[in-house]
């Protein structure tokens, strides 16, 4: 008798390269799998990042004030045989205790991540990027890495308002360039005034620049798209996450910092430039990418912190403020030639 094909859930409710770092892994799945049926739980903001993934056959989200025990109802109405938590929370942990299933995580390695910040000593086992440590959710079903990039698929709607929005802010064919300012916390951020001179270098080149970001990132991106006249536009906080991910599809490359559109970009297979300051390569979270360039620097203080803070806590900032913009115009010459 055959055995049925598996009823697969991932589950992974945030953030946006987190979730888009999972793909990798989904990709896998359906290529070993080919008949299951593959799922993907997620926070309801974030699925317009796996909505048009032809990989999955399903893609459930959690509402806003939604309980555990209704999802979890949810969940098993499906009756999935095999879970994938690609998260490790609370919630998940939850969710283990009320729907019953074949459950499987992965290794965070979080103990060796608090000894690398606090003592400077590297214990990782290996250096493993993230989207690869999550296959340790699937070792049971024979699923292994290909070492190919994340995957954000766009729908055309999104491709087309990118296009018509780019055309009636730039107008000209110039080459395109994207930039993304913005991160959540202080230190992940190279400082304004070193946006604005990479725009006015890259603009005197005769490129256009457009500047991507979210709702929050709306003032710093406007600072940032002056410095380059009529040759910058700023889209921060004009689009979701789809239309986000098709101006960056429009670009030649993207310059970002350590955030969720550095592997956006990555998704729709545009190159990136990678500025890490206080985070590190053990971490896991390096651009999952051959077309990508990271630039940090090599210091003692590094890393001070796995996510971000508001200040950096010996007063410098080197780890980003040591990265010149004459050193980053440099590679984005060298990408675009």
């Amino acid at each position: 008798m055959t055995a049925s094909p598996p009823r697969i859930l991932a589950i992974r409710f945030s953030s946006i390269g987190d979730i888009l770092l999972t793909t990798p892994l989904l990709r896998a799945v359906r290529a070993r799998y080919p008949e299951a049926h593959l799922a993907f739980l997620t926070k309801e903001p974030f699925a317009p990042l796996l909505a048009d993934n032809p990989r999955l056959n399903d893609l459930m989200t959690l509402g806003a004030g939604e309980s555990l025990t209704h999802l979890a109802d949810r969940i098993r109405a499906r009756q999935y045989t095999h879970v994938l938590d690609l998260h490790g929370s609370l919630r998940t942990r939850g969710l283990r205790l009320l729907v019953r299933a074949r459950w499987s995580g992965y290794r965070n390695h979080r103990l060796a991540r608090e000894i690398l910040i606090r003592g400077k000593r590297n214990v990782y086992p290996r250096d493993i990027p993230v989207p690869e440590r999550y296959f340790d959710a699937v070792r049971k079903l024979d699923v292994r890495p290909d070492g190919e990039p994340p995957e954000f698929y766009l729908d055309d709607k999104a491709r087309a308002e990118a296009r018509a929005w780019l055309g009636s802010g730039l107008g000209d064919a110039a080459p395109l360039v994207a930039v993304a300012p913005g991160a959540a916390h202080l230190t992940k951020r190279w400082p304004v005034e070193y946006w604005q001179d990479l725009v006015g270098r890259i603009t005197a080149r005769d490129f256009n620049v457009v500047v991507v970001g979210g709702p929050d990132d709306r003032a710093v991106a406007g600072e940032v798209a002056r410095a380059g006249g009529t040759r910058a536009v700023n889209a921060a906080g004009s689009f979701g996450l789809q239309g986000t991910g098709a101006i960056i599809a429009s670009s030649r490359l993207l310059v970002s910092g350590d955030t969720g559109v550095m592997h956006m970009a990555t998704g729709v297979n545009t190159p990136v430039i990678a500025l890490f300051g206080p985070t590190v390569r053990a971490f896991g979270f390096f651009p999952y990418s051959r077309e990508a360039v990271v630039l940090e620097r090599d210091l003692d203080c590094r890393p001070c912190t796995a996510w971000g803070t508001e200040r950096c806590p010996l007063g410098h900032h080197r780890c980003l403020r040591d990265i010149a913009a004459t050193e980053v115009e440099d590679v984005v010459m060298r990408l675009v030639a």
